[in-house]
């Protein structure tokens, strides 16, 4: 058994020497490098997996966390794929992620505060250049025009770099122009087994504010978006397998305010205090996760995010051990 132990020792400082020679050299470098990539670059796996999987690319709010991005869903059912808003930093989430954005059909809008739709310009233009098919579309309220709009016209100059640079063959001008589709509440969208219901929300004073549910092959998840608990939430919610939900945590956001006015800081911490009532405490939607008769609650957008063990155990507050709390890379 020594003898084992000595040889697998050595065995592994000789590997560790020849690996530190090779970076001493270009050869050496070109070997590891050549290697490295062929685990880093793997083949696009274009037979998904017929079923519906939810992709967690952003599980912050406004307040900031240097491992979450900001408020962004992936719905993936089959080939069709979908993205819950588009926050801040989510379109890196997703390619870390190895999402298969050349199939996104569509972006949904909760409703158009910086927080879920800064992206949205970016995850246009990397599905464009993963080889999306056809032109995003953009689905949302009224105001969806003026959102859209917006972002196509400050892409337009870099998308016509793109396409003057690489061709039009591999980048389709078309295709970089995102298309607003303004949508009604209720049923809006079946295609190939899967539907899309929307129902509005209350997140006044921001109008509209829009829930998503997805039904697809006997399994479902409902999005909320940003909202306080409200009874036509918790209708779209009835027997859903998947309930992600934003929550607020009343006892971390008025220590966090009560500490910023100690200090000095009163704009902030009048900030913070006004959006109290803006979002859902946790216990609210522990309860109405429970009256909805939903089979698994799991929390995003987060005020405050939990960025330690200590923050996260008072957010838990209230909360049933089953209630997951999400972070970004999360696959349900």
């Amino acid at each position: 058994m020594k003898k084992a132990v000595v040889a697998f020792a050595v065995v592994g400082v000789v590997a560790w020497l020849g690996y530190r020679v090779m970076l001493g050299t270009t050869a050496g470098q070109d070997f590891l490098l050549d290697r490295a990539l062929e685990i880093i670059v793997l083949p696009v796996e274009e037979a998904l997996p017929d079923g519906l999987q939810v992709f967690v690319c952003g599980s912050s709010s406004p307040l900031p966390d240097r491992t979450r991005a900001q408020a962004c869903i992936m719905v993936q059912a089959g080939k069709q794929v979908f993205v819950v808003d588009a926050g801040a930093g989510s379109p890196l989430v997703l390619q870390l992620g190895q999402a298969p954005l050349q199939h996104l059909k569509g972006v949904l809008l909760t409703h158009f505060h910086s927080d879920h739709i800064s992206a949205l310009g970016d995850l246009n233009l990397i599905s464009w250049i993963a080889g999306r098919a056809h032109p995003l579309q953009v689905f949302g309220g009224p105001g969806v025009e003026t959102v859209v709009a917006g972002f196509n016209q400050a892409y337009s100059l870099d998308s016509g770099y793109r396409w003057a640079h690489h061709g039009r063959d591999l980048l389709p001008p078309d295709l970089a122009v995102m298309q607003p589709q303004r949508i009604e509440m209720g049923e809006f969208y079946a295609q190939d087994g899967l539907r899309i219901t929307a129902t509005a929300v209350d997140h006044t004073p921001v109008e509209p504010a829009i829930a998503y549910r997805f039904d697809y092959l006997g399994r479902s998840v409902v999005i909320s978006g940003d909202t306080v608990v409200a009874q036509s939430l918790e209708a779209l919610s009835e027997n859903v397998d998947l309930l992600l939900h934003d929550a607020l945590s009343e006892r971390l956001v008025t220590g966090l305010a009560s500490s910023l006015r100690a200090a000095g800081r009163n704009r902030p911490a009048q900030i913070l205090t006004d959006i109290l009532d803006a979002h859902a405490h946790t216990a609210e939607v522990q309860s109405m996760a429970e009256r909805s008769g939903a089979r698994l609650l799991a929390l995003y957008h987060m005020v405050p995010p939990p960025q330690n063990i200590l923050f996260e155990q008072i957010l838990r507050r209230d909360l049933s051990d089953d209630v997951v709390i999400t972070h970004d890379g999360m696959r349900f």
